[in-house]
């Protein structure tokens, strides 16, 4: 008798779960629902603060571990399926296993970089230009702008990206293009490794290697994909998205969060993951 599999869904937030224009995931509810009944690990693999996944993870009452800041660090919370986490270290009420480079030196480096080129990051805007720029409501920009790992950039011109990014290599930093912004992060990070690294626990403590499914629409969402069984592409509002790179990949037929929850649902029937009864239930939410 075939065992179902052991999943893990590794989602990119903005512009994947999240639609672009107004954040909302409303349109994913069946296969949010359908994830929470069955127990399926859903991990936010996000450029987003600890604090806006926190926000998020409440709201949609979700509670498996997280990756914030393009990977910057893996959020497992305490005592989270009785797992052995070695090497986290306890913060709060999460065991956390980081690979970031402190914010402190991230600010370090765009001021020596405000000298050459033109840009702004996050550290020099105040919430409510954050808000202006991001659309997301005042008491949301405050959550973005609570950095530990990471710098968003506004590089106001486009020529100066490759010239600035060498300069960060150099330096030891990454910067990559997300979906409205380049990040700016330690050069050993991104949402591959974390991705990687977070499956590791979950193959330790559960004696056997899950199927681990990731979606996302961004460049520096590239990492994540390459590090799945199975890359699901979601396309960009105004059409386009990760060029190349990724030809066995599943591409959803809709940006945000309809085109996130038409592939999930497909794919829980596809890969057996749910018992009869609940793909059952899953066809009806199809419908």
């Amino acid at each position: 008798m075939n065992r179902k599999p052991t999943l893990i869904i590794f989602t990119d937030l903005d512009g994947t779960l999240l639609n672009e224009a107004d954040y909302a995931w409303t349109d994913a509810n069946s296969a949010l629902t359908a994830i929470r009944e069955h127990g399926i690990p859903l991990i936010f693999t996000t450029s987003k603060t600890r604090p806006e996944v926190e926000r998020l993870q409440a709201a949609m009452d979700i509670r498996d571990p997280f990756i914030c800041e393009n990977g910057a660090a893996v959020f497992f919370p305490e005592g989270y399926r009785r797992f052995s986490i070695p090497h986290a270290v306890l913060q709060g009420r999460y065991c956390v296993l980081s690979r970031g480079v402190p914010y402190t030196e991230i600010r370090r480096f765009v001021a020596e970089a405000r000298a050459c080129y033109d840009i702004l990051g996050f550290g020099d805007l105040s919430p409510r230009e954050i808000a202006r720029l991001t659309g997301l409501p005042l008491a949301e920009a405050r959550l973005a702008k609570a950095r530990e790992f990471s710098e968003p950039l506004i590089i106001e011109n486009p020529e100066h990206v490759a010239a600035l990014r060498k300069m960060a290599r150099t330096r030891g930093f990454s910067l990559i293009r997300g979906g409205r912004f380049h990040h700016l992060s330690g050069g050993g990070q991104d949402k591959g490794r974390a991705v990687r690294l977070a499956t590791k626990v979950f193959r330790r403590n559960l004696g056997r290697t899950p199927l681990t499914i990731g979606l996302g629409n961004s460049e520096n969402d590239a990492p994540l994909l390459d590090a799945v069984d199975i890359p699901v592409l979601i396309p960009h509002a105004g059409g386009g998205g990760i060029a190349g790179g990724f030809p066995n990949a599943r591409r959803a037929n809709h940006p945000g969060s309809r085109g996130w929850n038409e592939a999930v649902l497909a794919l829980l029937d596809e890969t057996g993951a749910l018992p009869v009864r609940g793909r059952k239930q899953n066809a009806d939410r199809r419908k």
